[in-house]
């Protein structure tokens, strides 16, 4: 596990193996001729598709075998495909499911009882930069720099912010992965810097108890491409470079926040 604040993961996925049996298994100890087909965690060609590395350090750290892990804006599936590798009960939602294991639903309407998830893992929509599906519902849509100053999107994280504290266990834990945003004005230097790492730990934090932020270094192939350096260069603006994992932790109202972890 890393040690650190600052997490550069090797490779988008990490390695797994299946057996003739269908079985996800461990490389470490096995000779690669037993160690059968390669197993992806989600999709690669997923837009947007969340590091599988980062949800492997958040459930080592934070769950236990058996707990039962929830991803409401599930995507490709990759929380579900780590959760099966280390013995977690996953459970994912999306607006627009991209497989079958993964349910059809708001994540401002989780359909799951209060209390009744041990962590939470979510990675949402950071702006308008993808294009995830055509409802007209997805949180994606919501510019956090449009005219309304971000009160669309902000307002919609919020009651998805509301939905996790729901349904999240006491004295349990959950993880926010996003980046800011900056949008540049065409043919003109400089453009509009959105902070929408501090504005949705701002929110978690009227609600759960911030427990630390990690930096993740954005493995993006993209930030290497002389045109898009150039552009950063000629317009005076910065390309992102890292992530928020934004970690928290549900306490009741009534429970010291000094209290010691269970």
């Amino acid at each position: 596990m890393f040690p650190t604040t600052l997490w550069e993961y090797p490779s988008q996925h990490y390695d797994s193996w299946v057996d003739e049996q269908g079985r996800v298994v461990k490389s470490k100890g096995r000779a690669p001729e037993a160690r059968g087909a390669l197993a992806m965690q989600g999709d690669k060609e997923y837009a947007g598709a969340t590091p599988s590395w980062v949800i492997w350090q958040c459930l080592m750290r934070y769950t236990r075998v058996g707990d039962t892990v929830l991803d409401p804006m599930c995507g490709s599936g990759t929380t579900l495909d780590v959760c099966a590798d280390l013995e977690r009960r996953g459970v994912g939602f999306d607006l627009a499911p991209s497989r079958e294991d993964i349910r059809q639903a708001d994540a401002r309407h989780v359909p799951m009882p209060d209390a009744s998830a041990d962590f939470v893992f979510i990675d949402p929509p950071y702006s308008t930069h993808v294009e995830y599906s055509d409802d007209p519902r997805c949180i994606g849509k919501l510019d956090s720099g449009g005219e309304d100053g971000g009160k669309a999107y902000y307002g919609a994280m919020e009651r998805v912010i509301g939905e996790i504290d729901r349904v999240l266990k006491n004295r349990r834990y959950m993880a926010l992965y996003v980046s800011d945003s900056f949008r540049k004005r065409k043919g003109k230097p400089g453009g509009a810097f959105m902070p929408i790492g501090f504005e949705l730990f701002a929110r978690l934090s009227q609600r759960l108890k911030p427990v630390d932020i990690v930096c993740v270094v954005r493995g993006n192939r993209k930030l290497e491409r002389g045109n898009w350096r150039k552009a950063a260069e000629e317009g005076n603006f910065f390309l992102r470079g890292f992530n928020y994992l934004l970690i928290m932790k549900k306490e009741a109202a009534d429970e010291p926040r000094g209290a010691a972890r269970s």
